[in-house]
């Protein structure tokens, strides 16, 4: 059977880029913790969810910043810019916007077939986490 060719990545809105973002970072995510060697699911799954939220997600996209290309960057602004309807409870909104922005960028390049780069900016991600003590944070520095 074959899949049907997707539309070239940038005719799709934000929200969906994000959409297709969310799974593929997600899933960056699950990798990196199974690859850091054998622990109880319950940690792992711990361990996820504080890298996959939203002001984790932030933090990450302010530390990859200067890395971006600009297309790169243009990608994050228009997911960072859209509308998303709802706030999650506990997430500022400017955290929330900016975690929209990563996931539209990694879903861009996902279904630009960028493998490659994705692994090289969920890298800086994953350095962000490291670095990355404080348990607050807000975005309010990044680029309008």
């Amino acid at each position: 059977m074959d899949t049907p060719k997707p539309a070239p990545a940038k005719s799709y809105s934000p929200l969906t880029l994000a959409f297709m973002g969310d799974a593929a970072y997600e899933l960056l995510v699950r990798n990196y913790l199974v690859s850091q060697g054998n622990c109880p699911v319950r940690s792992l799954n711990r361990r996820k969810v504080e890298l996959v939220r939203c002001q984790s997600q932030a933090k990450a996209l302010v530390f990859m910043w200067p890395a971006l290309t600009e297309e790169e960057k243009e990608i994050a602004m228009r997911g960072r810019n859209a509308h998303v309807g709802h706030v999650p409870k506990g997430a500022s909104i400017g955290d929330y916007h900016a975690a929209t922005a990563l996931e539209a960028l990694f879903g861009y390049l996902f279904l630009e077939d960028q493998g490659t780069r994705m692994g090289q900016l969920f890298a800086l991600a994953m350095e962000s986490a490291r670095q990355e003590e404080d348990k607050t944070f807000a975005v309010s520095h990044l680029p309008q």
